[in-house]
């Protein structure tokens, strides 16, 4: 678990919130008031430290030896409801997320979307699906392997305003980094930069679902909610000042059709323009199926990753199919290796390894998706 990720400077923020509202099919409305935090996480081997933009427009420059790699495990869609609101109470911290949990705490940092609003307070929206978590969800993650979580999804605010400011409040407190999320846009899109072996490392998160929550409840100028990428200069504009504070740059996005196999025309432009922007990864997840994944020129892109501990299995096909995605990546920034895990989501929403034909099959199909993407393999 996080043992492999080099401590950097704690920061710790104050959460107020302010104003927002948020909305349908997963996702969820809320209000905001003054303030959260910027992430005081102090990790059990150390911790690093999200940081807002940078005003330096040079690329950093790695400080790690020349050869140094390191590895990035990304899991898709988690929340504890319903079938897997028990896994917040097994015994071994470890299990919560099943035996794959070693995928994630095996690599040097590892990143999934957490969907669901953190809190038990508040009404639901007037939505479809609306989930909520308690705050030591945080905590279980690590404990599970997880170094890094992004809210920017649709159901971050699930359940109005005292569900917000408890999701800010949860932030601010947490003993692992919230990317995606925050007080105000600036504290939404800030990455989380972390110090990975000494190749710095940042983190963001953003959310092109083009649904209420998106409308309604996306962060700005004082207000409380979710990094939006459909504000693709925002977005853009983050991503280029992480590019000059870290020498690798990793985007997860919400993003793609529910149950569509292929990416939409919205990612593959967002990807592009990200890639140029200097984004090592551009990886998401919100269809509730696998999607293809490879490189667009010199940035790995996974256009989903499916669900991951999921609440209930989808009408859509294949939604129970998913895995963990390991890269190895190099101080410069160059994506060198993939690995993909296959599991399966079982009975009890527990994402399940998968070995033997299973796997080499699961593989197999994975590979397949790639044929709509535009991507090329990782060599």
């Amino acid at each position: 678990m996080r043992r492999a990720v080099s401590a950097a400077a704690l920061v710790a923020a104050l959460a107020l919130v302010a104003g927002c509202s948020e909305e349908p099919h997963p996702a969820g409305g809320d209000h905001v008031e003054p303030g959260s935090a910027q992430q005081s996480a102090a990790q059990s081997s150390g911790a690093a430290q999200p940081s807002g933009g940078a005003a330096s427009t040079t690329p950093a420059a790695p400080s790690a030896a020349p050869g140094t790699t390191f590895t990035v495990a990304f899991a898709g869609d988690v929340h504890f409801e319903s079938r897997t609101e028990s896994r917040l109470n097994v015994k071994a911290p470890e299990q919560a997320l099943g035996p794959i949990s070693k995928k994630l705490a095996d690599a040097d940092l590892s990143v999934l979307n957490l969907e669901t609003a953190i809190t038990e307070r508040g009404a639901p929206e007037a939505k479809t699906y609306t989930f909520r978590t308690p705050a030591r969800t945080l905590k279980v993650l690590q404990d599970s392997g997880v170094d890094v979580v992004s809210m920017a999804n649709n159901h971050a605010v699930d359940f109005g305003q005292p569900g917000l400011t408890d999701t800010l409040a949860a932030k601010a407190s947490s003993p692992i980094p919230v990317v995606g999320f925050g007080k105000d846009a600036t504290e939404a899109f800030a990455p989380y930069l972390a110090d990975v072996k000494g190749v710095k490392v940042a983190v963001l998160g953003a959310s092109q679902v083009n649904e209420e929550t998106n409308k309604k409840w996306r962060a700005g100028v004082g207000k409380a909610g979710i990094a939006s990428a459909l504000d693709e200069p925002a977005l853009i504009k983050a991503v280029e000042q992480a590019k000059a504070q870290a020498s690798v740059v990793l985007v997860y996005l919400h993003w793609g059709d529910e149950g569509k196999a292929c990416p939409t025309a919205a990612q593959t432009s967002i990807a592009k323009k990200l890639a140029d922007a200097g984004a090592t990864a551009v990886v998401g997840t919100h269809a509730h199926t696998m999607l293809g994944a490879g490189m667009l020129g010199d940035t790995y892109v996974g256009y989903g990753f499916g669900n991951f501990l999921w609440y209930a299995t989808s009408s859509y096909a294949n939604s129970n199919e998913t895995g963990v995605t390991t890269l190895t990546v190099t101080a410069e920034g160059k994506v060198t290796a993939e690995e993909f895990t296959p599991a399966e989501i079982n009975a009890q929403g527990v994402p399940v390894p998968e070995t033997g034909a299973k796997a080499a099959a699961s593989l197999k199909r994975r590979e397949g998706l790639r044929g709509c993407t535009g991507l090329a393999p990782v060599k």
